[in-house]
């Protein structure tokens, strides 16, 4: 895993110009202000009284309160909408109108092509602002899990003489953590609701249930300088939409199954004591890390940064994240496959549209960032590919309503093996109708029903 989850460490750590004191956050390499915090413990002042001197922990002095989770989501929304808000464009009453008709031809459209009905019970066009509130209970039920076990792995690895090192701040560090939490998660979001165009867009329902989704802004800027009629574009999306909203509402076991991937990662992280114990031992004797002393914040900055914080991945956190990653692919595929089937005869520009986002998911798309971000996932095009040729070849060898059929349950999906060899499952679903069939109708035949009663 190339990253620590929710990128622990603070930001400036992996920012070139922040390490050699260049701009960005005041103070360069102190961006949440723990050089004056940890110098008035030094100095005896009481954390209250320090915090209150700050001027951001002044304004942040209630959120050091926060008794809600291990992600501190006051501070989280206040971050992603503070990143948003010079940018940001209400939504006229003309986009949702547009916003609404779309959704309701697609599903129109997709009746056609899909026995899962429409998931949609109401339609809205969200501006970004709109999307990270409306969004933010289901980032929690997702993140929140992940954050304590990482909080907690952590507090219980410290070694009892880093901790009488510390001294007074030992006391808020859970506090801090959720502070630095949910400061990265807002960081996070603000990023992604600068791309969303849909509320599925991340392969997980992240709207109040039966709620379908555009976010016009973003849907103008996918749509710029691809030379298609704007109303062409926000179709297209809007089929991706309301198929996405057909699944999840259908397949009721999908979410669950998605988040439990990601909470089963959770449970595996693991923190290296002894690695965590030998770093904090040579920094506080100077050995290399030039001492860790709890009035200088860059010593600890240089210890957050070193690795020794950093989980190791477990056997099991791999298989999560390999469930997860064949999850995504065969909800995303299986989208794809319906979307083209829909849109082909009907919208002119759809092979465009399509390779359009193809290539936004290979270049980095908004899921796999925020997932790399989570958990370290890096949702690989090849098994989306991979993925959509087995639904494709479904629909085509044994029509959609065997294709369908599929997400009945879990058992039933291709595994990760499968999607290396995508054909071979899909002719097997074929020798496994014709066994039912002879099964079925060998249990038909007369003298079957049990012993002569005659």
């Amino acid at each position: 895993m190339s990253d620590v989850p929710f990128g622990f460490g603070l930001p400036g750590d992996r920012d070139p110009e922040r390490r050699e004191g260049g701009g960005g956050t005041p103070g360069g390499g102190d961006p949440f202000g723990l050089g004056a915090l940890f110098g008035g413990m030094a100095g005896g002042g009481s954390p209250e009284d320090v915090l209150g001197k700050m001027p951001l922990f002044a304004e942040l002095q209630r959120l050091m309160n926060w008794s809600g989770g291990p992600v501190n989501w006051d501070l989280a929304k206040q971050s992603a909408i503070s990143q948003l808000a010079a940018g940001h464009q209400p939504v006229s009453d003309a986009e949702r109108t547009a916003v609404a008709e779309a959704l309701r031809l697609a599903d129109l459209w997709l009746d056609q092509v899909t026995e899962l009905p429409s998931g949609i019970e109401r339609t809205a066009a969200w501006s970004r602002v709109e999307w990270v509130e409306q969004t933010l209970p289901a980032w929690g039920a997702l993140i929140d899990p992940l954050a304590e076990k990482v909080v907690a792995a952590m507090t219980s690895a410290l070694p009892q003489e880093a901790a009488m090192g510390f001294g007074p701040i030992a006391g808020i560090m859970g506090r801090m953590g959720g502070v630095m939490f949910g400061a990265q998660v807002g960081s996070a979001l603000g990023k992604l609701a600068d791309e969303v165009v849909t509320s599925t867009d991340v392969g997980l329902p992240l709207a109040p249930a039966g709620t379908g989704v555009l976010v016009p802004q973003n849907v103008a800027a996918f749509a710029d300088g691809l030379d298609r009629p704007a109303d062409e574009v926000r179709l297209f999306l809007a089929l991706r939409e309301a198929a996405a909203q057909r699944l999840f509402a259908h397949v009721p076991w999908l979410r669950q199954q998605l988040q439990d991937a990601v909470h089963a990662y959770a449970r595996g992280i693991t923190i290296d004591r002894d690695a965590i114990e030998r770093g904090i031992s040579e920094a506080m004797s100077g050995g290399g890390m030039e001492g860790l002393n709890p009035s200088d914040p860059e010593s600890i900055q240089r210890l957050l940064g070193s690795g020794v914080l950093e989980p190791e991945e477990t056997p099991e956190q791999a298989m999560a994240l390999r469930r997860l990653e064949t999850l995504l692919a065969l909800v995303e595929g299986w989208i794809d496959t319906v979307v083209a089937a829909a849109a082909k005869d009907r919208l002119p520009g759809h092979s465009a549209l399509a390779e359009t986002m193809r290539r936004r998911r290979a270049s980095g798309g908004p899921a796999e960032q925020t997932f790399a971000t989570l958990v370290g996932l890096q949702l690989r095009p090849r098994r989306l590919r991979d993925a959509a040729t087995v639904w494709a070849a479904m629909t085509q060898q044994h029509g959609g309503a065997d294709r369908d059929r599929l997400w009945n349950h879990p058992d039933l999906l291709p595994t990760s093996d499968d999607l290396d060899e995508p054909m071979d499952f899909v002719t097997r679903q074929g020798l496994d109708d014709e066994l039912q069939a002879l099964t079925d109708g060998d249990a038909e035949k007369p003298g079957d029903d049990g012993p002569d009663q005659g």
